[in-house]
């Protein structure tokens, strides 16, 4: 497992982003923690404004065994990464440097498993030094809808008020240049 990184946070918010893509228009906020988008996921924090510390893990699957104690919210979500360029990022600062790339078999559909400690801690606060953890850990895996592992009571509130809220869908399949160029010429006419 690689080391914590400080992550600085704006908004509330940080990135598993493919390539740099924030895709907000397509954010499935459903379980108002890890939110999937149609490039990557946002990782909503419990500070609005400050630093986190972020540790990212890719993996050659499923992590074996039940969830690890240590953390207080655990949610696994779907994401795809069409580059194959998945990294921790800050929304304002980009790639953590030092954090590991996550996407390690290029592109494709990964599943990513998110875990929090800290996010009640000061919430919607500024915080200049972490006061919170997060394990970002990543494996190649079909599209699946999320799961979540382990909730707190900050993530059963925000369960309770994005009910209803629509799944992503996975990825349409991607074309071969021939079937592009098809396309191209029946939109012509």
């Amino acid at each position: 497992m690689s080391a914590a990184h400080d992550v600085y946070v704006p908004e509330g918010t940080f990135g598993v982003l493919d390539a740099g893509e924030i895709s907000v228009q397509t954010v499935d906020w459903s379980n108002g923690f890890a939110v999937p988008m149609s490039h990557g996921a946002l990782i909503v924090t419990g500070i609005h404004t400050g630093e986190i510390r972020a540790t990212a893990t890719p993996v050659t699957g499923p992590p074996p065994g039940p969830a690890d104690a240590l953390w207080e919210e655990i949610v696994e979500v779907s994401v795809h990464a069409p580059t194959g360029s998945l990294w921790v990022e800050s929304l304002e600062q980009g790639p953590v440097d030092g954090l590991a790339l996550l996407s390690t078999v290029g592109p494709g559909c990964y599943r990513l498993r998110v875990h929090a400690r800290g996010r009640g801690t000061l919430p919607d606060k500024t915080s200049p030094e972490p006061v919170e953890d997060y394990l970002v850990m990543a494996w190649p895996a079909p599209w699946a809808d999320a799961d979540i592992l382990r909730t707190s009571d900050r993530l059963e509130h925000d369960l309770a008020h994005a009910a209803g809220a629509p799944q992503p869908q996975p990825p349409a399949p991607a074309r071969s240049k021939e079937q592009e160029k098809l396309r191209r010429r029946l939109l012509r006419g």
